[in-house]
């Protein structure tokens, strides 16, 4: 069993309250759930307006699937107009 885990920082410009910073983040996980069917969360910076922390997990069986599987999640949420991504780091189990 291989396990694939993901943290994205995430900078989201052009907002002014948590409100609308919970709608982008749910939108964005919601979409990447379904498309990609792992496990994510905002797991830092709740109550911070412009920033925001996700992390995600996928398990496999073979460490390829899953390397591909971490990179396709970083691209989706690069090519989200709505945030900017800060740093991010990968890790295989």
């Amino acid at each position: 069993m291989i396990i694939g885990a993901g943290q994205v920082d995430l900078s989201i410009g052009g907002i002014f309250s948590l409100k609308e910073k919970r709608q982008i983040i749910k939108s964005i996980i919601n979409r990447i759930q379904s498309r990609f069917n792992v496990s994510i969360a905002e797991v830092d910076a709740q109550d911070k307006w412009q920033y925001s922390v996700l992390g995600f997990c996928c398990i496999s069986n073979d460490t390829a699937h899953a390397n591909s599987m971490l990179s396709k999640i970083i691209n989706f949420i690069e090519n989200d107009g709505r945030v900017v991504i800060v740093d991010y780091s990968t890790e295989i189990i």
